[in-house]
């Protein structure tokens, strides 16, 4: 049971999760022959204080 984690800031609308999981899904399934119905999706979002690069918060800028 492949299980896909994607991390990325808050601000996206439901439409656009729903959308990227499906075809996450279906690129997994695609890939390596697992069943979709045996495919976990994780949606980790972040505020922009809880990300940094090189060394300054986006909340920062």
């Amino acid at each position: 049971m492949p299980y896909v984690t994607v991390k990325m800031l808050e601000g996206r609308t439901e439409e656009q999760k729903k959308a990227l999981v499906e075809k996450v899904t279906s690129a997994v399934s695609e890939t390596t022959g697992a069943p979709a119905e045996k495919i976990v999706v994780f949606i980790e979002e972040m505020t922009k204080n809880h990300y940094a690069v090189a060394g300054k918060r986006l909340s920062d800028e």
